[in-house]
């Protein structure tokens, strides 16, 4: 099957809900490029995220994570992988609107937490609690990630690939993104 994306598509959602491994299945499926905004940001600033939080502060790295999506919303249409906290931002949800679609792939707090547990790089985890502090996360963020257009469920059963076609299934929805060629 082959198709055509007519904007760019930015994955919204908490760490660990797969935007960045459906991301890469959804653009290789589409045939389109794939970037991630935290990506992005680590190659314009030459450190990780969590050294920029540490040196620079959150509020530094949203300015530049907002610069970074607006910039990558700009030309042909991708595959953008974004932060956990960047829908929260009224410009970053703006600018998403506007130039794309943003699809939150939502998923329980058990599972965030089953995909995460062992990982390092995420520096709002560093805490004495860390399941707790995602769990908090999570219940922030929703009713800014519900603000999304399309929203697809994330299901531990599933495989990267299946998790890509539910997302091309949500978005063959909305004629002015996705179409079958």
């Amino acid at each position: 099957m082959r198709y055509r994306l007519k904007r760019t598509v930015a994955l919204v959602g908490m760490m660990g809900s797969g935007k960045t491994a459906v991301g890469g299945a959804l653009a290789r499926l589409l045939g389109v490029p794939f970037l991630d905004s935290d990506a992005e940001i680590e190659r314009a600033a030459n450190m990780s995220i969590a050294e920029i939080f540490a040196r620079d502060g959150e509020a530094f790295f949203r300015d530049r994570e907002a610069e970074v999506i607006a910039r990558l919303l700009t030309g042909r249409p991708v595959i953008l992988s974004t932060g956990g906290g960047a829908f929260l931002s009224e410009r970053n949800r703006r600018v998403i609107e506007e130039k794309g679609v943003a699809v939150w792939l939502r998923a329980d707090h058990d599972l965030l937490w089953n995909r995460v547990r062992h990982k390092t790089t995420r520096p709002l985890l560093r805490t004495p609690d860390p399941r707790a502090t995602l769990e908090k996360l999570a219940r922030e963020r929703e009713p800014a990630y519900a603000r999304a257009a399309l929203v697809v469920d994330a299901d531990a059963r599933y495989s990267v690939e299946e998790m890509a076609g539910k997302v091309i299934e949500a978005l063959l929805t909305r004629p002015d993104v996705l179409e079958r060629e």
